[in-house]
């Protein structure tokens, strides 16, 4: 009861206190050899700061979570109060509620990254890895159903219920049976491809005013992902290829949210046109 207030919630024991100061000088020990850096129970040793693990990680995500929260507000309030709506105060966007779904996810996602990346613990792991599937199965709904101009309410159900039956019997598996690393990347990454195939092939044959920021985006993306699956270890302690993978999406969630805005817009203008 000593210890820092900060150290006391994050809940430090004295297990996880050795193993850190052991790892921080044996890899002392290994710098006056000339030896790089190694990982220690499956983890690249970063430094703490004020108790975080991966204090990088944790800042990119939560600038990730306010990205996507600022995404959200400013899209919420181009709908209901800046475009037209229909009687009963509803837009006329068809994909509003869908894009609505999306930033609750995606708020979720980051701030379980954040917890995860401050104090790894089976909890927040499991937590951190499922949020990120659901994130990413959800976005590959989102992205066949915008990209094929999908709006029936019928069809959009016999799309979304195999795709969600998959993605929620990941989820079962990697929390109730086994956290395999390996095929939940593989997975993850699957769903990823898929889904910038799809933006990518509606960029290239849609007249979308703004689908140049889907172009770039998609190719931002797929360098993001790069990053995601080339390993090295952290510079000084801090930055290592999945905290610049955080990085890279800040800008590009910026102008996805951007996007999204463009298209509510262009779309209510041509549904205001044929309504007239």
């Amino acid at each position: 009861m000593q210890e820092p207030l900060y150290l006391q919630w994050k809940k430090w024991d004295c297990q996880g206190d050795c193993r850190y100061y052991c790892m921080v000088d044996r890899e002392k020990e290994r710098g006056l050899h000339s030896l790089g850096p190694v990982k220690y129970h499956g983890k690249w040793p970063f430094k703490r700061i004020y108790g975080m693990q991966e204090p990088a990680s944790v800042a990119f995500s939560a600038l990730n979570l306010a990205m996507h929260f600022h995404g959200w507000i400013s899209f919420f309030i181009l709908l209901h109060y800046k475009l037209p709506l229909k009687y009963g105060k509803k837009p006329y966007y068809e994909y509003a509620c869908l894009w609505h779904i999306y930033a609750l996810l995606s708020l979720n996602s980051w701030f379980w990254s954040a917890v995860f990346h401050s104090r790894d613990v089976d909890l927040t792991e499991k937590l951190d890895y499922s949020s990120a599937v659901l994130l990413i199965g959800y976005s590959l709904i989102l992205a066949i159903l915008r990209g094929f101009n999908v709006r029936d309410e019928a069809t959009r159900v016999m799309i979304s219920a195999p795709l969600i039956a998959f993605v929620v019997t990941h989820v079962m598996y990697i929390n109730f049976y086994t956290l395999d690393y390996g095929w939940n990347m593989m997975v993850c990454v699957m769903m990823g491809v898929t889904q910038l195939l799809t933006w990518l092939v509606w960029a290239s044959v849609s007249r979308h005013p703004s689908r140049w920021k889907v172009w770039l985006v998609v190719f931002g993306g797929a360098f993001a992902m790069l990053l995601e699956i080339y390993d090295f270890p952290p510079y000084q302690g801090l930055l290592d290829a999945h905290s610049l993978w955080h990085a890279t999406t800040i800008p590009l969630t910026y102008i996805w949210w951007s996007f999204i805005r463009d298209d509510a817009e262009f779309r209510t203008s041509n549904l205001v046109k044929k309504a007239k």
